[in-house]
């Protein structure tokens, strides 16, 4: 009975993949592949899903897989200047607190934790409240 439960698991798991592409980050990937794979599987789909949802969300980042190329072209269209950046530009690396602007992403991306800035001629975002690297725009 266990192995049918975890086999099901496993094929909705997989079916959901697309689904789960389309959240948010990793947080947003778990909560929904979690709700999703309970709808569908019952308890061991909601571990499964979120399990799944987790990593699917965190390839996509946060922006999001689809957004990332129209984001880029609103920061071009925006002319921001870019700050000179001496250490590696990389995520995780915390950005100074002064000598550098950090803009709102518009509501339409779908990211409303995080702040925009240009680093080295990198769209970068930014986790305000730390200046933490949570996504290279590329």
């Amino acid at each position: 009975m266990i192995h049918r439960l975890v086999g099901a698991a496993a094929i909705l798991a997989v079916i959901s993949l697309p689904v789960a592409a389309a959240a948010q980050g990793i947080p947003g990937g778990v909560e929904r592949g979690a709700r999703d794979g309970e709808r569908a599987a019952g308890p061991v789909g909601a571990v499964v899903g979120g399990v799944v949802g987790g990593v699917v969300g965190g390839v996509a980042g946060v922006l999001g897989v689809d957004e990332r190329p129209r984001f880029r072209s609103y920061v071009v269209e925006q002319r921001r200047p870019s700050y000179q950046y001496r250490e590696d530009v990389r995520v995780g690396a915390v950005l100074p607190e002064e000598g550098i602007s950090y803009y709102d992403v518009p509501p339409e991306y779908g990211v409303r934790e995080h702040r925009y800035t240009i680093v080295n001629g990198r769209t970068v975002l930014v986790e305000p409240r730390t200046r933490r690297i949570v996504e290279i725009v590329e």
